[in-house]
C-alpha cells in the first residue's frame, strides 16, 4: 500500500517538475550538431544529422536526411523551439529536455523526431 502511494505521488509530481522546467526563462545553449531519428506520417523510419546556428534570437536549421538537404528557421520561447520548413506547411515544434535532446512534431501531429546532441 505504502509503495502504491509513493508510486502515486511521484507520476502525480512529474507533470508538475516538467512544467516548471518549460517554464524556466534563461539561456538555453542548442545551437550545434544533433543526431536526427524520426518517423514520417506514412509510419516510416528515418535518421540523419541537423545542424542548427543561433543569429540572435533567430535558430537556422539544416537537416541532412537520406542525402537530402533540408531547411528552416524559427525561435525558442522558454523550451518550445518551433521551426518553419521548406518541407511542410505546418512546423515543426520540439521541446528542449532536460538533458539536451529535442522533441518535436511535425505534419500537423502525424510525425515525430527526436535530435540527440553530438558530444
Amino acid at each position: 500500500m505504502m509503495r502504491a502511494l509513493l508510486l502515486s505521488a511521484c507520476l502525480l509530481a512529474t507533470p508538475l517538475i516538467a512544467q516548471e522546467n518549460l517554464n524556466h526563462e534563461g539561456s538555453v545553449g542548442i545551437a550545434g550538431r544533433y543526431t536526427v531519428e524520426g518517423i514520417n506520417p506514412d509510419r516510416s523510419a528515418y535518421n540523419g544529422t541537423l545542424e542548427m546556428t543561433q543569429d540572435g534570437d533567430l535558430y537556422r536549421i539544416v537537416w541532412t536526411i537520406a542525402g537530402q538537404r533540408y531547411t528552416g528557421q524559427g525561435r525558442l520561447e522558454g523550451r518550445v523551439l518551433t521551426i518553419n520548413w521548406d518541407g511542410d506547411s505546418t512546423p515543426v515544434v520540439y521541446v528542449v529536455m532536460p538533458n539536451g535532446a529535442l522533441h518535436g512534431t511535425w505534419s500537423d501531429g502525424y510525425a515525430l523526431e527526436r535530435l540527440q546532441p553530438q558530444r
